[in-house]
């Protein structure tokens, strides 16, 4: 990555006709090469903001820039870096495959390019359906299609919208690999999804945003090593009824069952449980298994949801 941001949001407001404010005061940048995960409840601004930064949706206040243009001033420079892939799937069902993606090149005003055409179908697995008309293919297939389809005028910055909505397994990891190689070629990529996992697989930054404002941005890593906990459960040889003396305010609960011994503490804490399961251990309760669990970013999203409005 470099250290110019390839998006610089500065201010950001959008309230609709009606007196509703989408958007609050939004500042946000995003450095060229990264992926960053844009996370937040049903109504919470997402949809709002790319549209802003898209030129969809035009801002009440603040200013947005991508690659140094303005979306509102400079609106087709802007939106010539920008290739958008929406939630939803809209294709003529009666196109071929190799067409639509032409198509989509044209209305940027580029001229036919075959090879790079082939080079995008063949990336993504659809370069031996390229004579199929839309209607045959399978949902994720057309999804590919979706994605062809905006990286088709060679963009520097592509959104992916909800991208393995209503896909299985299998495709969503196949979408994944996508996002990664798209990266590798210097490509920036603004992803919404429900689907925690998947910004925890492929993300360097996480956004999250409720109620219009965005709360926090941070390195995944960083934010999970901060506020993530781990629990460390250790399985006693037999029930007791409560914790010795000697354990005493030590931040141990006992299980609802009496067979184990919960420990919970901050993963970037550092905590050396080594002395803690010896005290166990002389305090006569014999250890059966001791596991660990870390929380997972979803564990995370949720209690930052909780803690904001």
């Amino acid at each position: 990555m470099t250290d110019a941001p390839i998006i610089s949001i500065d201010g950001l407001t959008k309230t609709y006709a009606g007196g509703f404010t989408a958007l609050h005061d939004v500042s946000l940048t995003v450095q060229t090469g990264e992926i960053l995960a844009l996370l937040g409840p049903n109504g919470a601004g997402k949809t709002t903001l790319i549209s802003t930064i898209c030129g969809i949706t035009q801002p009440s206040g603040g200013q947005v820039r991508v690659g140094g243009h303005d979306v509102v001033t400079d609106f087709r420079a802007a939106r010539r870096l920008i290739g958008l892939v929406p939630q939803e799937i809209v294709l003529e069902p009666f196109t071929r495959v190799c067409d639509t993606v032409a198509f989509s090149r044209g209305i940027f005003g580029l001229p036919h390019d075959a090879a790079l055409i082939e080079d995008r179908l063949r990336r993504l697995t659809l370069w031996d359906k390229r004579d199929a008309m839309l209607r045959e293919l399978s949902g994720g297939m057309r999804r590919r299609v979706m994605i062809a389809k905006a990286l088709a005028h060679d963009p520097r910055v592509l959104f992916l919208d909800e991208p393995t909505a209503g896909v299985d397994v299998e495709l969503r990891r196949d979408m994944w690999a996508i996002v990664r190689d798209l990266k590798s070629r210097g490509v920036t990529i603004i992803l919404t999804t429900h689907y925690i996992e998947e910004a925890e697989a492929i993300a360097d930054r996480i956004a999250i945003i409720n109620g219009g404002r965005i709360g926090l941005v941070e390195n995944k890593h960083a934010l999970m090593r901060r506020l993530g906990q781990k629990e460390l459960r250790m399985d006693l040889n037999r029930a007791v009824d409560g914790l010795p003396d000697t354990l005493q305010g030590r931040g141990l609960d006992l299980s609802d069952d009496g067979r184990a011994i919960l420990y919970r503490y901050t993963v970037g804490a550092g905590t050396d449980i080594g002395p803690l399961l010896a005290d166990v251990a002389a305090a006569g309760l014999g250890l059966r298994d001791v596991r660990t669990q870390e929380s997972s970013l979803e564990d995370i999203f949720v209690d930052l949801l909780r803690e904001t409005p």
